[in-house]
């Protein structure tokens, strides 16, 4: 017994055994008292969670799930490490260790939470801009990147690292490195602008410059379109926001305006009622709001007539159709009231060249 005692009372580092296996159990202790607290907290608030309607119950309850067991442990000894007489050297060696287990779990929190925003902000875009998913990835990597470098420099200023050194180098190291790739990164943000500020989206039909079609990728670095004949036309995102770009898709109405010829021998009377004609063509179809009909001018080879009307629709095949029955119409209420279309002539006048007065030559010797 008394061999036992002696035991006990024996001081390492400080400390007799007694107080090593005390703090031991009380580390032993916290521990279990906190495994058995998360699995009560991710129970309950798991079970309340599935109740609600919103989801940032469900992330809490995700971010305790994903509290590292080494952190528990690492917080558990700490804690019991308070009862124990160290050395400042220990208790610095202790706290340095308890921060970086801190750090770390920060990281597991944090790329749980941008995880979180990333696919939350995915599932409400995913109707309206099934391609901003591949931008929001982009932006969760670079979240984590951001992350992870705060947390190693918090993590080496912890260590006793001069950290302000290291951040001017990587100051300059990231000029160096944003003037090698200033291309890539200018494709980059302006992926980031497309998805925010969505000048279109995935399906609209869009013209830039020359060339047109409907949009069928966005990612990071090009847009792609199909265009009309079939290919795909590959724009780099920064060169295709520094263009003007037409997005047909946006489009409320369609303004139509086409002109047609009449002949120059047709009567005053009938060209005086060719503006009503046209009119009740067009207002007698659905979908269609009439704007104006007038004999605009004097052409080369026939009497020019403009037409202006609005289609109460984006859709190109809609609008074909209405002219095309349009067109037939307008023949048909021309071929019934005697008016003939103009096609390009050319009339020549030929003068006729005048007579030439014959002359008459004297000889010298005739008076």
């Amino acid at each position: 017994m008394n061999h036992e005692m002696d035991m006990l009372a024996r001081i390492y580092f400080g400390n007799t055994v007694l107080e090593w296996l005390t703090s031991l159990g009380l580390a032993l202790l916290c521990l279990a008292g906190l495994v058995i607290l998360k699995a009560i907290i991710v129970k309950r608030l798991g079970a309340f969670a599935a109740q609600t309607s919103t989801d940032v119950d469900d992330l809490v309850v995700e971010m305790l799930k994903r509290t590292k067991s080494f952190f528990l442990i690492i917080l558990s000894l700490f804690a019991s490490s308070l009862t124990l007489d160290l050395s400042p050297a220990i208790v610095l060696i202790v706290r340095k260790v308890a921060v970086l287990a801190l750090l770390g779990q920060v990281v597991v929190w944090g790329t749980n939470v941008i995880e979180y925003l990333v696919r939350k902000t995915s599932k409400r875009r995913k109707d309206e801009d099934p391609s901003s998913a591949t931008t929001l990835v982009a932006l969760g990597f670079f979240g984590r990147l951001v992350l992870w470098s705060v947390v190693l420099l918090l993590a080496l200023d912890n260590l006793g690292v001069n950290i302000t050194t290291l951040i001017a180098g990587l100051g300059v190291g990231g000029i160096a490195v944003a003037l090698a790739v200033q291309s890539m990164l200018g494709d980059v943000l302006a992926s980031l602008s497309i998805v925010l500020d969505k000048p279109f989206v995935i399906g609209d039909f869009i013209v830039v410059e020359a060339y047109l079609g409907a949009v069928e990728y966005i990612g990071l670095r090009t847009t792609r379109i199909r265009s009309l004949s079939g290919e795909q036309i590959i724009f780099s995102n920064a060169d295709l926001l520094r263009c003007r770009i037409r997005n047909y898709k946006r489009m409320n109405e369609r303004r139509i305006v086409f002109t047609f010829g009449v002949k120059y021998e047709t009567p005053h009377d009938k060209l005086a009622r060719i503006g009503s004609m046209v009119r009740d063509i067009i207002a007698s179809k659905t979908d269609i709001r009439f704007d104006r009909a007038h004999f605009k001018e004097f052409g080369n080879s026939a009497l020019n007539y403009e037409v202006a009307y609005y289609v109460l629709s984006p859709d190109y095949n809609l609008y074909m159709d209405l002219q095309q029955e349009i067109n037939l119409e307008l023949c048909k209420k021309f071929e019934e009231e005697g008016i003939e279309f103009a096609y390009p002539t050319h009339t020549v006048h030929i003068v006729p060249a005048p007579k030439e007065t014959p002359s008459i030559s004297l000889n010298d010797g005739e008076r």
